[in-house]
């Protein structure tokens, strides 16, 4: 059995799940995760007793133990049944409390394999740290500036030159856009103070490069644009692209020193072919290179879900007498040594 945590009406998890139903695995079923105030959507016991149970998004009650594997697709949303409360703390107890159970539940019980799993999923997603583990394992990565300091965007847009700007996470709603910063001075510098922003220098070029990541499986595409985010447009030249093996060894360092077996990485290619690593999303969207590329990504990917399903895991399963930080190293071999979220300093 494959379990999906997603929101409800998921193109991707929907995509991935009729795919794999289409082929004969009925064992594939995704776990609303904006659907579980109002109705019982899930149980557990400490002691056991009795089976965890999480609900489908068909209606049917599945049991944790029986899965062998969770993707951890989209966690973070508010509850639809939390929406019509009036009360601002009601909400935020419906809301905190669904998406703490759930995860906790899954990180108690499971004992499968996940795509990732949450806690290299969440270190994973933060940009500033991605930069880090990927500057430290070869890349090139542009230079990057974090701070609410106007005087300080000042003095780095005369160390680099051109300079954009971007969120550090950003929102939910429409999309926040990189864009350039070529006049810093002109922005007041309360704008600047009311919270801090990513600087970086701009990489020359036109050439960008989408590449998806299925554990061992890369497939990438080529994007010519001179815009600064080609998410804006995507009736420029798309076209799929051949991934150098010296990249893909590159690509593989980073993504296991990250915890992750998928990911979508945004890399830019300098005039001289240089590249430039931007970000990885540890769940990021692939299907709409499907059409673009005339690739079978959801089959691609259903066939990377299967495999890892019904591979029993590589590492030792941890040991609960280990101290945490070593946990988080058994799991995820490769990993950097890091502390895990809740670990000790």
């Amino acid at each position: 059995m494959i379990l999906t945590i997603s929101l409800r009406d998921d193109i991707h998890a929907l995509a991935v799940q009729n795919e794999a139903r289409r082929r004969g695995h009925q064992d594939f079923h995704i776990i609303e995760c904006d659907e579980l105030s109002g109705r019982q959507s899930l149980s557990w016991n400490s002691h056991g007793g009795s089976p965890t149970v999480l609900r489908a998004s068909d209606g049917q009650r599945v049991r944790l133990e029986d899965a062998s594997l969770v993707w951890w697709r989209r966690v973070r949303a508010a509850q639809k049944d939390a929406e019509s409360r009036d009360s601002t703390s009601e909400r935020n107890l419906i809301n905190n409390d669904c998406r703490g159970a759930l995860t906790g539940i899954l990180c108690a019980a499971f004992q499968g394999e996940w795509v990732s799993h949450p806690e290299a999923t969440d270190r994973a997603s933060d940009k500033l740290y991605q930069l880090a583990v990927a500057r430290r394992n070869g890349f090139r990565v542009p230079r990057t500036l974090v701070t609410q300091s106007r005087e300080e965007v000042m003095s780095f847009l005369r160390e680099v030159g051109r300079v954009i700007v971007k969120p550090v996470v950003g929102t939910s709603g429409p999309l926040l856009f990189m864009q350039y910063l070529d006049q810093p001075d002109s922005i007041p510098a309360p704008s600047y103070e009311a919270c801090p922003a990513m600087y970086q220098e701009y990489i020359e070029g036109d050439e960008h490069i989408r590449l998806n990541c299925f554990g061992e499986r890369m497939y990438a595409a080529l994007l010519k644009t001179e815009t600064l985010d080609w998410r804006a447009d995507l009736t420029i030249p798309i076209s799929s692209w051949s991934v150098p093996d010296e990249l893909a060894e590159r690509v593989t360092t980073v993504l296991r020193a990250l915890g992750l077996r998928m990911g979508a990485i945004d890399i830019k290619l300098t005039p001289d072919g240089e590249p430039v690593w931007l970000e990885v999303n540890p769940q990021g969207q692939f299907l709409f290179l499907e059409p673009l590329l005339r690739l079978p990504l959801a089959q691609y990917f259903v066939d990377f879900l299967l495999s890892t399903a019904g591979r029993r895991s590589l590492c030792h399963e941890p040991d609960e007498a280990l101290p945490v930080e070593e946990q988080w190293l058994a799991r995820f071999p490769g990993a950097e040594r890091v502390h895990p979220p809740g670990s000790p300093r």
